[in-house]
């Protein structure tokens, strides 16, 4: 197995951690708008060295690849890449819905509830996904505008979990719906990429340095000044 640097800035929240044979030993994180560049790099040094370990160590490095941020993505992948390229280790990119899924469902004791991840983006709009107990994917990655039809079908049969930061302004709109569960308490962490990273890591899916660019899902656009 492997000692994997883990990093997540998709969303509001920096957060930097150190797992090692797919078990979480250090993470460093901090839920706060616009402050993934000061403190990304502060945030790696402190991990590594609570751990006690050196960056020449790593294995390998992994990142929150989005959808979500346009910023914050920007900046983890770029800290990563640069991480990669310096020590010469490979990249291993997890999709940000995905890592949300799989940190999760070990809390969760329904083995028939899906899980619907949600990231915020603006107005009713959500970065979502729909995956099972299993992290197997039932409803692919897409941008959604919710309203009170949005996942009618889904839920007129079966129980379905929202949670991310998307998720509290879709639930005044979905709570009508009996099936629909809500998980308040749930933050974006670089703990959730420990499985999936480590799964990576081990059947050696790694990413082109020189090509890889963050899952944006939406074209940026900048907003426009007064």
């Amino acid at each position: 197995m492997a000692l994997l640097l883990q990093i997540e800035t998709a969303t509001t929240a920096c957060s930097v951690a150190l797992a090692q044979n797919g078990n979480l030993l250090v993470v460093k994180e901090l839920n706060e708008r616009n402050i993934h560049a000061e403190v990304i790099t502060l945030f790696i040094e402190e991990v590594m060295t609570t751990s006690g370990k050196q960056l020449s160590e790593l294995d390998g490095i992994a990142v929150s690849s989005g959808p979500g941020s346009y910023t914050g993505l920007r900046i983890g992948v770029s800290t990563a890449k640069g991480l990669c390229f310096a020590l010469d280790k490979p990249l291993i990119a997890i999709e940000t819905l995905q890592a949300m899924a799989a940190g999760i469902s070990s809390s969760i004791n329904d083995t028939d509830v899906l899980l619907c991840p949600m990231i915020d983006a603006r107005r009713m709009e959500v970065y979502t996904a729909i995956f099972d107990i299993q992290g197997d994917r039932v409803k692919s990655t897409s941008a959604e505008i919710i309203d009170e039809n949005s996942f009618a079908e889904l839920l007129h049969h079966q129980k379905v979990l929202f949670f991310g930061d998307g998720a509290a302004k879709c639930k005044t709109v979905l709570s009508q719906q009996p099936n629909a569960l809500f998980d308040d308490n749930f933050i974006n962490s670089a703990r959730h990429l420990t499985s999936p990273a480590a799964h990576r890591f081990t059947t050696a899916q790694f990413e082109d340095l020189a090509y890889f660019e963050p899952f944006y899902l939406k074209d940026f656009v900048a907003g426009k000044k007064a």
